[in-house]
């Protein structure tokens, strides 16, 4: 495993920052409509609410969140690069963004051309990305970094788990389009499991591997951790898809224990970064080791929680799905983003400079770390109303969408005022060096 990253490959910052973008807007988004909507986009997760709700954070926050990580980390941790990096960034973001309000309205308004213009406009989105992934780590495989392996592991098991979820996707659009006789609830289950756990859960694991040890200070993962949990993972969740949709069902025992094996083995990912968190080198938790902790705990809830819901038949899927999606995966974004987004803007304003200039902002003063942990503050409560309002959503959904959304527009707010003070260095920048070389 490698500590140092290597940023001079890094590709230009309108490949990623246009996804990390796209993450607090959806992010706003889905509060608004959950605010909208109240208590009856949690009562079921097969509400046209909870449906729309879901793929706003999915795939407008989460895919579009993993996708600029994925064409950013890739290269500098690997060495590797995306196929055209700027061509099929632009692609691809404006393909999801436009396919995700989509299908989201589609859910909302029942309208059967909304589904056909999402289907065509979602799978052309992660085609180009599968083609640009899947590509560039086969041509340029012979530059991989030493030392990069279980990386490169992880994030190839995660696109063929993108490939499965869209693969599910487009049967499902389909469906709702042409109103097919599907098993639609086998199927979403199938869907729901290859995208969370399967695509973002393997994908996240995998840039752990890298981005914990050097942002966060801790020591690196255990070996056998970086080398066999991603292809565990990966192998219980195809024997798990091969017994729920085979002859077993979901009720049979081995069906049964190939989930809890699914569910452990995210958990040992959960318990082992939660340590190297708590005994990082740095004493005091920054806000991004604040979200880290929390999409540990959120992660590592899942399992007792799904223990329950088949000990007392009780349905909890959609507390399982506020604890993955918010709790899980949009907690370590929402942290990553207060270290990626603030180096990233450092690194571009320096990176073609000749000599050093003292009006280049400081990493820590593009969005200080204070300012970060006050929106975690936010962040937590949300989280914990939203929890509370997947059980009882009359007293509590309001409540949650309110403060959910509030915390994420802060998110926002830092983002803008990051951006901002990144464009006023580089206006700066470039008068200062238009300056001296008007100088004699």
């Amino acid at each position: 495993m490698r500590r140092a990253l290597s940023f001079d490959n890094s590709p230009p910052l309108s490949v990623p920052l246009r996804f990390f973008i796209n993450a607090p807007v959806f992010t706003v988004l889905a509060g608004l409509l959950l605010l909208w909507a109240g208590p009856q986009a949690l009562e079921s997760r097969w509400s046209p609410y909870a449906l729309a709700l879901t793929h706003l954070l999915t795939l407008g926050v989460l895919a579009s969140a993993m996708a600029g990580a994925l064409m950013q980390i890739l290269p500098v941790a690997t060495g590797i690069s995306i196929l055209a990096p700027r061509l099929a960034s632009s692609v691809v973001h404006a393909l999801l963004t436009l396919g995700t309000l989509a299908l989201a309205a589609a859910f909302l308004l029942i309208q059967p051309w909304l589904f056909h213009l999402a289907l065509c406009l979602l799978a052309l989105a992660f085609l180009c990305l599968l083609a640009a992934c899947a590509g560039g780590l086969w041509r340029h495989r012979r530059l991989a970094e030493q030392g990069s392996e279980e990386i490169l592991l992880a994030v190839r098991l995660a696109i063929c788990a993108l490939f499965a979820t869209v693969v599910l996707g487009v049967v499902l659009a389909a469906g709702f389009a042409w109103s097919l006789s599907l098993p639609m609830a086998l199927l979403t289950d199938v869907h729901a499991a290859w995208g969370l756990l399967g695509w973002v859960g393997l994908l996240v694991m995998g840039m752990a591997y890298q981005v914990i040890p050097i942002f966060q200070a801790t020591e690196l993962y255990p070996r056998f951790i970086t080398r066999w949990l991603a292809p565990l993972s990966f192998t219980l969740l195809v024997l798990w898809t091969g017994a729920v949709m085979g002859y077993l069902g979901a009720s049979h025992p081995a069906t049964r224990l190939a989930t809890v094996l699914l569910f452990s083995a995210y958990t040992v990912f959960a318990i082992a970064t939660f340590y190297l968190l708590w005994t990082r080198k740095r004493p005091k938790a920054d806000a991004t080791t604040l979200f880290w902790r929390t999409a540990m705990v959120s992660l590592a809830s899942c399992t007792p929680i799904w223990l329950l819901q088949h000990i007392t038949d009780a349905d909890y899927s959609v507390l399982l799905g506020v604890l993955f999606i918010v709790g899980f995966a949009w907690s370590a974004i929402n942290g990553m983003l207060y270290k990626i987004l603030p180096f990233l803007l450092w690194h571009n304003s320096q990176r073609n400079l000749m000599v050093a200039l003292r009006i280049v902002p400081k990493v820590k003063t593009i969005i200080p770390d204070p300012v970060a942990v006050r929106q975690f503050w936010a962040h937590l409560p949300a989280l914990l109303l939203l929890a509370a309002a997947s059980l009882w959503p009359t007293p509590f959904t309001h409540a949650a969408a309110l403060v959910f959304t509030l915390s994420v527009g802060w998110l926002g707010w830092n983002v803008a005022s990051g951006l901002r003070l990144y464009l006023r260095a580089q206006k700066a920048i470039t008068q200062t060096l238009a300056e001296e070389n008007r100088a004699p």
